[in-house]
């Protein structure tokens, strides 16, 4: 938070007359519904059951009523009686819904003071732009006797978000799963190998660490890294720890690799080499992301393996995303395919592969999703947005999936999100016979951990249902 020179000074108990008031105006932003499912918990509040169908047939996102409460709240605390004052009791009658893009405001005015308690009784009137009565009800503070003058504060408008908080929680979908076995390739710098230990130390894995034993160890030994629980094989260089992880995955040594300190070519080559471990359906890289200003997680797919796809290809990594997210207790998703433009273009390839996408999941070709497309990245997250371009669109707003026209625009978005907007970010493959925990190499043992958990809740699926 910052601070200015603005002066609010309080109103003490003597100084409050009957009939004083004061009010304030607001705009219920997408901002503000996004903030307000995130400090709630209810992260399903933002999809279609939490709207209010218009006669136009839009879908306009309800206010909550602690959000008018939170701004009588505001104006109690700061402007009358001010500084000081302790919350009694309050009540509010909610007459009209409050819809995004309403300005409303919120008035306060004294109704009643009593000399014995110092209580004051405020009667509280809300209004909407069009003049309409929102909200009405009472609240009673005690005020204060004094008269204090505190520098105005201006907090920042992003809500709380832990990111220690979203890993723990997110880490408990496994909590009820056995570790499995992963093969680790190529932990050869200290973010891998510590990564490697907190996943295991979170019961996520049992670790088979696939390189050379001496780099291993020198690393282990200079980090202060506890490793002699772990089984270590022992190869020559990191094309060798990529092949010999692969051919475990074939043969069932492993249920799951995880990319280690080596780049991702190299150990992807290797497992496309081996085609006992491909699959019907095209290998794609997901990430799930948890974003401070969004108020559930995303997913974004592919922002790592798959350069340029076609139309095909893209059916395949809309797909694997699909069921990526089942597989995470996010059933129905909301699925966004991205371009510049939200219209189609000839002149923009991904436009004309965004039209063909949703019509393949009409005619059944995609399967458990909500598609369209295309879409701009605004319209895909901002119900604003949608608002003010007049979209009529079920996904618009609410995306849960975020396809992306090629890897650069992929890549790009990702690491903006991670390094920018400082969200929680987690990868995993799908495609292949065993998933993979596919993470850059410069991101550290949280990152690489929450991997393991996403590879773990999908190597148990695979023990259901063979991919």
């Amino acid at each position: 938070m910052t601070l200015n020179n603005e002066l609010l000074e309080n109103v003490p108990f003597d100084e409050i007359n009957i009939g004083q008031s004061t009010k304030l105006t607001r705009t219920f932003t997408d901002q503000d519904s996004q903030e307000f499912a995130g400090i709630s918990q209810d992260l399903g509040q933002n999809r279609a059951d939490s709207n209010e169908l218009d006669l136009s047939g839009n879908l306009q996102l309800m206010a909550y009523g602690s959000w008018i409460s939170s701004l009588v709240s505001r104006l109690v605390a700061t402007h009358l009686p001010g500084s000081g004052s302790q919350y009694h009791a309050q009540s509010f009658r909610f007459i009209k819904p409050i819809q995004l893009g309403d300005t409303v405001s919120v008035k306060v005015t004294v109704k009643e003071k009593d000399s014995l308690t110092k209580l004051v009784t405020l009667h509280c009137l809300v209004d909407n732009q069009h003049g309409e009565t929102l909200v009405t009800g009472e609240v009673t503070v005690r005020a204060p006797l004094i008269k204090i003058t505190p520098r105005k504060i201006i907090v920042s408008s992003q809500k709380d978000f832990d990111p220690l908080n979203k890993i723990r929680e997110f880490l408990r979908l496994t909590d009820n799963l056995a570790p499995i076995v992963c093969g680790v390739v190529h932990p050869c710098d200290q973010e891998s190998l510590a990564g490697v230990i907190e996943a295991a130390q979170h019961n996520l894995i049992i670790p088979i660490l696939i390189g050379s034993s001496y780099k291993i160890n020198q690393v282990a030994e200079a980090s202060q890294l506890d490793i002699k629980a772990f089984t270590i094989i022992d190869t020559p260089h990191s094309h060798a720890s990529a092949e010999v992880g692969a051919s475990m995955a074939e043969t069932g040594q492993v249920e799951a690799l995880m990319k280690g300190s080596l780049h991702t070519d190299e150990l992807m080559h290797a497992v496309l080499e081996n085609k006992h471990l491909r699959t019907k359906r095209r290998v794609s890289h997901i990430f799930r992301f948890e974003v401070p200003l969004y108020s559930k997680p995303i997913l974004i797919s592919d922002a790592a393996l798959n350069i340029k796809p076609n139309l095909l290809e893209k059916k395949d990594i809309v797909q694997n995303a699909i069921d990526l997210s089942y597989m995470l207790q996010q059933e129905h998703p909301y699925v966004a395919i991205l371009s510049a433009i939200e219209t189609i273009n000839p002149d923009i390839p991904s436009t004309m592969d965004a039209a063909a996408l949703c019509k393949m999941a009409d005619r059944g070709q995609i399967t458990g999703g909500v598609l369209d497309g295309p879409l701009a990245f605004d319209n895909a997250i901002s119900f604003e947005a949608k608002r003010i371009k007049h979209l009529v669109s079920s996904v618009a707003g609410q995306a849960d999936i975020l396809i992306v026209p090629d890897l650069e625009s992929g890549n790009m978005l990702s690491k903006q999100l991670e390094y920018l907007s400082g969200a929680v970010v987690s990868g995993v493959v799908l495609g292949c016979k065993v998933p993979i925990a596919l993470t850059s190499r410069a991101d550290g043992p949280a990152t690489r951990t929450v991997s393991a958990a996403l590879a773990k809740l999908v190597a148990h699926h695979y023990r259901k249902t063979k991919p």
